[in-house]
C-alpha cells in the first residue's frame, strides 16, 4: 500500500482524485463478489442501498 501511495505521490495524483477511484474500485469488487446484489453488497459495505445505488450511476459502475 505505502508503495503505491508514493507512486501516486509521485505522479501528482490529487487526494480527492485517488479517494474517488479506490471506492469506485471497492465498489465494483463488492458488487461482483455479491453478484451484483445491491442490498448485500451495500450492507456488506456498511452504507445504505439508495446511497449504493447513487454511487453506482455516479461511477457509472453496472450493478
Amino acid at each position: 500500500m505505502e508503495t503505491l501511495i508514493e507512486e501516486m505521490l509521485d505522479g501528482q495524483i490529487m487526494l480527492g482524485e485517488a479517494i474517488s477511484e479506490f471506492e469506485k474500485l471497492y465498489i465494483q469488487k463488492a458488487l461482483k463478489r455479491y453478484n451484483a446484489h445491491l442490498s448485500k453488497t451495500a450492507n456488506a459495505l456498511g452504507i445504505h442501498r439508495n446511497t449504493l445505488s447513487k454511487r453506482v450511476t455516479a461511477y457509472e459502475t453496472p450493478p
